[in-house]
C-alpha cells in the first residue's frame, strides 16, 4: 500500500514540475481545445498490410525490430518516399524477398551447375562457379534493389517537385499578390492536381494544420524536413525564416519566382545543347559509321577470299549493330524527355 501511495506521491510530483517548466503561452496553447471540421460521412483511412507483407512481418518482425535501431535514416527515406509503411514492416519484405529469391537461385543453381553442365560434360570448377554466380547473385541484386527503393523513389519525387517548381511559384506568389494568408495558400495548392509532387506536400501542411491542429510555420518546418527536393526544403525554410524575422511574404515568393524561372530557361538550355548533342552523336554513330562499314565489308566481300567471314561479320552490322545504336539513343532520348517533362 506504502509502494502505491508513494508511485503516486511521484507521478504527481513530476506532472508539478512538468507544468511548472511550461511558458504561460504554450499552456495556454495546450488549454485551448481544437475543433476539425471534416465532410459528411468521412472515415478514417486504414493502412492495411499486403498478405505478403503480412506473412513477412509475422515471420521476420522481430528481428527486424531491433535491427532498425541501427539505421534511423531508413526512416527518413520511406517518410521522403511517401511510403506509407514502417521501416521494420519493409525491412521485414525485403528480407523476406531476399530469402525467397535465394532458396530459388539456391536449387536452380545446384540444377545448372551439378546436373546440367555435369551431364554437357563441364569441369568441376566451371560447375563450382555456374552453381555460386547463380546462387549468390541474384539475392544480392534483389536486396540492394528493394532496400534501395524507397531512397529511388524520393529522388523521382524530388526530380518531380523541382521541375513543376517554376509554375507552382506563379501559382503562390499570384495568390500572394491578393493578399492570401499563407495556410490557405497551401490549401489551395492542394487542390491543384497539376503540380504533382509539390500538391502531395501541400497536402500534408493542410493536414498538420486543419486535421492535426499544428500552427502552419510548424507544419512548414517539418514539410521542409521531409521534402526529398533540395530546392522546396530552401524555399519553406525561407518562409519560415522571413516570417520569423519580421518580414513580408509577398515580396520574398516574387523573388523566388522570379528566380525560379531562370533556372528554368537555364535548364532548357542547357537540355536543348544535350539533345543537339546526341543528334549529332546520332548520325555519326549509327548512320554514317554503318554506312561506310556496310560498303567496306561488301567491297572486302567481292574482292578478298574470305567472303564468308566477311558476309557473317556484314550481317551482324546489319541486323544486330545498327538495330540496337537505334533502340538505345531512342530510350536514352525518351528517358530524358520523360524525366524533364511536365
Amino acid at each position: 500500500m506504502s509502494d502505491e501511495g508513494d508511485l503516486f506521491q511521484r507521478v504527481e510530483t513530476t506532472k508539478k514540475l512538468y507544468i511548472k517548466t511550461q511558458s504561460p503561452e504554450e499552456a495556454k496553447e495546450k488549454a485551448i481545445p481544437h475543433f476539425i471540421r471534416l465532410p459528411a460521412g468521412t472515415a478514417p483511412e486504414y493502412i492495411a498490410l499486403k498478405p505478403f507483407e503480412q506473412l513477412a512481418w509475422r515471420m521476420l518482425g522481430k528481428t527486424m525490430t531491433s535491427r532498425i535501431k541501427q539505421d534511423q535514416n531508413f526512416e527518413e527515406s520511406l517518410t521522403k518516399a511517401h511510403m506509407r509503411i514502417r521501416p521494420e514492416e519493409f525491412l521485414a519484405v525485403v528480407w523476406m524477398m531476399t530469402i525467397i529469391t535465394a532458396i530459388a537461385c539456391i536449387t536452380a543453381g545446384i540444377v545448372v551447375g551439378f546436373i546440367v553442365l555435369g551431364l554437357l560434360g563441364a569441369p568441376f570448377i566451371l560447375q563450382i562457379i555456374a552453381t555460386i554466380g547463380i546462387a549468390v547473385g541474384p539475392p544480392v541484386v534483389v536486396f540492394i534493389m528493394q532496400k534501395g527503393k524507397p531512397a529511388s523513389k524520393a529522388k523521382k519525387i524530388g526530380r518531380d517537385i523541382e521541375k513543376r517548381l517554376p509554375s507552382a511559384m506563379s501559382f503562390i506568389s499570384a495568390m500572394a499578390s491578393a493578399d492570401v494568408n499563407i495556410d490557405v495558400i497551401f490549401k489551395e495548392l492542394a487542390r491543384q492536381p497539376i503540380y504533382g509532387g509539390i500538391r502531395e506536400e501541400a497536402e500534408w501542411i493542410t493536414r498538420d494544420t486543419e486535421l492535426l491542429g499544428i500552427d502552419i510555420l510548424t507544419a512548414i518546418r517539418k514539410a521542409a524536413v521531409r521534402s526529398p527536393s533540395k530546392k522546396f526544403q530552401d524555399f519553406l525554410q525561407g518562409v519560415i525564416t522571413t516570417s520569423t524575422s519580421g518580414g513580408q511574404l509577398k515580396p520574398y515568393f516574387l523573388i523566388k519566382a522570379e528566380e525560379y524561372e531562370k533556372d528554368a530557361k537555364l535548364e532548357m538550355k542547357a537540355r536543348m545543347e544535350t539533345l543537339g548533342l546526341l543528334a549529332e552523336s546520332f548520325v555519326t554513330v549509327v548512320v554514317a559509321f554503318p554506312l561506310f562499314l556496310v560498303v567496306i565489308l561488301a567491297i572486302m566481300a567481292i574482292v578478298g577470299g574470305n567472303a564468308q567471314g566477311t558476309m557473317l561479320i556484314l550481317n551482324l552490322v546489319v541486323l544486330l549493330m545498327i538495330p540496337l545504336a537505334q533502340f538505345a539513343f531512342i530510350f536514352i532520348i525518351w528517358n530524358s524527355e520523360k524525366e524533364t517533362a511536365i
